[in-house]
């Protein structure tokens, strides 16, 4: 793994607030969490080499439990429901 490097973050207390529950729900600190959202975000925008590696339990390395299961369900309820 990489080394790890201290970052102040100013931020939004509501944005905070929302981060908190986000990260409390999907079990991760508040600095996890926002680690996550950036290193997803980079490798959606091709900035970042994507980690495809199978973690132990099957799932995709840094992949929060819900998103595995919304990824194979096969469910197509999600459809866009404006068009």
């Amino acid at each position: 793994m990489a080394a790890r490097k201290p970052f102040l973050l100013r931020i939004d207390s509501e944005v905070l607030a929302a981060l908190q529950r986000w990260a409390g729900d999907e079990l991760r600190s508040v600095n996890g969490q926002i680690e996550f959202l950036l290193r997803r975000a980079l490798q959606r925008e091709g900035r970042l080499p994507n980690r495809e590696t199978e973690g132990a339990d099957g799932g995709k390395a840094g992949t929060a439990p819900h998103e595995r299961r919304l990824a194979t369900s096969g469910d197509d309820a999600a459809e866009d429901v404006d068009s």
